[in-house]
């Protein structure tokens, strides 16, 4: 993140005046520091008074309803305050646009460290450590999906009725949009597509108990205790709603590498690998801190594959318009592959 691309977003003095009105510290904002890590919104580190904050704010151009979704992720982190789910404190939230020109809030800073960028050495050198980092991140969703929503607030959050029987068509819909980047090969190139969306169809859990979803969740989007292997917190909400809970578990299959380290896409993220559980030892420790019926968990599984595997498309289509980089769309359709090779292989085809 350049210097320039929050400066022109972040007016220190408005912060500054808001902060006031607030009463979070006094002085001027120090050790203004902006902070890298995967995500396109803004996250700024800095230091008032006697303590440290990070704000976090849409970019200019954000994907989605930059502002609602801060709305959104301010209101989730509140609302888990005091649950026994690792998360980013939240200290205040902005949800006007006045300010700063988009909805934004201040949260806590995490004393942790992203695996997929690299581990320290404590991690890097104790298998039995990254077997723990494995439970770990299991654990975290189990503790998600034990939050009460309707207690916690959160009951108009999303819509959980007939959650599942959306996501289907609601995922066919967005691949058949895809064909109108003209140079795109189409769905022919991605093995078993419609295969996998009538084993999903055919095989749709009959009901599932509502609960608050991360909804990206795998190793980028959770950060690791510096002494141990627990995790410090579970970050980047932006796709968090109510739902069916076992969808981020399904993620997490999903994403999660095999036994060599290696992703859909034949990469290895986390380095080194060896220690780590298998999903299924990540499914079965998921089973220890929920009451969930885990017996239809092959079906979140290939649901996440599909999902992802058209999102990641969408980015190969674009490519073949001349709207997004050529080797990005090769390297992310090859991901798609990979995924509905992973699908197809859940369900014996």
């Amino acid at each position: 993140m350049s210097l320039e691309s929050w400066t022109d977003l972040v007016d220190l003095e408005r912060l500054t005046g808001w902060m006031d009105e607030q009463r979070l510290e006094a002085g001027p904002l120090k050790d203004v520091t902006a902070l890298t890590g995967g995500t396109q919104n803004i996250l700024l580190k800095f230091q008032r008074g006697d303590r440290t904050f990070v704000l976090r704010r849409p970019p200019h151009r954000p994907h989605m309803n930059g502002s609602e979704t801060m709305r959104r992720e301010a209101r989730v982190l509140g609302a888990l305050a005091g649950s026994d789910v690792p998360h980013p404190g939240l200290i205040a939230a902005c949800p006007e646009e006045d300010v700063l020109g988009a909805a934004f809030y201040l949260m806590e800073p995490v004393d942790g460290f992203n695996a997929t960028v690299g581990l320290p050495e404590l991690h890097a050198g104790d298998a039995n450590m990254r077997y723990q980092m494995g439970m770990s991140i299991a654990d975290g969703a189990a503790a998600l999906g034990r939050v009460d929503y309707i207690e916690a607030g959160l009951s108009d959050l999303g819509k959980p009725e007939k959650y599942l029987e959306r996501q289907v068509a609601r995922w066919q819909g967005q691949l058949e949009s895809y064909k109108e980047y003209e140079g795109w090969a189409g769905p022919a190139e991605i093995p078993g597509v419609d295969r996998v969306a009538k084993w999903l169809d055919e095989n749709r859990p009959a009901g599932f108990k509502p609960g608050v979803i991360h909804g990206d969740y795998h190793l980028a989007n959770v950060m690791y205790r510096f002494d141990s292997g627990k995790l410090a917190a579970i970050v980047d909400w932006e796709l968090t709603t109510i739902g069916d809970p076992l969808i981020d578990l399904g993620w997490l299959m999903a994403t999660w590498p095999d036994a060599e380290g290696r992703g859909s896409t034949g990469s290895v993220g986390v380095k080194p690998w060896d220690g780590f559980p298998t999903a299924a030892e990540l499914v079965a420790r998921y089973a220890e801190g929920s009451s969930r019926d885990l017996s239809a968990i092959d079906w979140y599984a290939v649901l996440a594959c599909f999902k992802l595997g058209i999102i990641l498309e969408g980015t190969n289509a674009r490519a073949a318009a001349g709207k997004a980089p050529k080797a990005t769309g090769d390297m992310l359709h090859a991901s798609t592959i990979g995924l509905f090779n992973r699908a197809l292989g859940w369900i014996g085809a």
